[in-house]
């Protein structure tokens, strides 16, 4: 009889127990990059094009996904100090960084843009051949990187104002505060989805392509994630996704 309990507990706790333990990554997440990535404010919880895919690609591929919001400029220290496993956040693929991270192929393409009230009447040369003009940009993106450069090699005069999130510059922005905002197509879209008044005047340098960073040692999980967006893309929920969120 004792016998007989003390088998039935050990299958009793071994049907309670998982059949495998899942592996958890971290995904560091910009919290206002909206479509791609954002903190929703009526549920507080990460939410965007970005966050969904890679909640697809983790039950489909078996591992479970923590998305950790975080400041941009930091966002790749954090990936090499391994406080996170990835960034899947709309994130520019670029020589820079490609010497620091490992990407995962490309999964979309973005195009950047300058932002003007709507009332203004300017044209991208008229913004950056401006002395007195202010433009906006995000700080640690590639778009800051580049017009950096740019106006470094050429000699312009405009002034660059940094911001932590693409929509605070929209605001100042609307506020009167710079001139003309720098930022993707797709967050510049969003805003003007959301009835800002601002419009876009025209685009600026080369698209760029978004892909997933990874530490480089990291040669599993890159083919997973690879593997993972292969399987989405073949899937309708890819198609539900862009029209959910890049339709606008």
């Amino acid at each position: 009889m004792k016998k007989f309990f003390v088998l039935a507990l050990m299958a009793a706790l071994l049907t309670a127990l998982p059949a495998t333990a899942q592996k958890i990554y971290v995904n560091g997440i910009d919290p206002n990059y909206p479509p791609f990535a954002y903190v929703d404010e009526k549920t507080g919880k990460p939410s965007g094009f970005d966050v969904e895919s890679m909640d697809w690609i983790a039950k489909t591929m078996g591992f479970q996904v923590e998305h950790k919001p975080m400041a941009w400029d930091g966002i790749i220290p954090a990936l090499l100090g391994k406080q996170i496993d990835m960034v899947c956040s709309g994130m520019s693929i670029t020589p820079q960084r490609a010497r620091q991270v490992t990407f995962s192929e490309s999964y979309w393409q973005v195009y950047r843009v300058f932002l003007v009230r709507a009332n203004a009447n300017l044209s991208p040369q008229s913004i950056l051949n401006g002395k007195e003009m202010q433009i906006g940009v995000q700080r640690g993106t590639s778009e800051a990187n580049d017009i950096m450069q740019e106006k470094k090699e050429k000699g312009y005069e405009f002034t660059l104002r940094f911001y932590d999130s693409a929509p605070l510059a929209v605001e100042d922005l609307i506020n009167g505060r710079i001139g003309a905002a720098l930022m993707d197509d797709l967050p510049a879209r969003d805003a003007l989805a959301k009835g800002r008044p601002v419009k876009i005047v025209g685009a600026h340098g080369d698209s760029d392509d978004f892909g997933v960073a990874m530490r480089k040692e990291d040669e599993a999980l890159h083919r997973l994630i690879n593997e993972g967006y292969r399987r989405l893309k073949a899937s309708p929920y890819w198609k539900e996704l862009q029209v959910k969120y890049l339709s606008k």
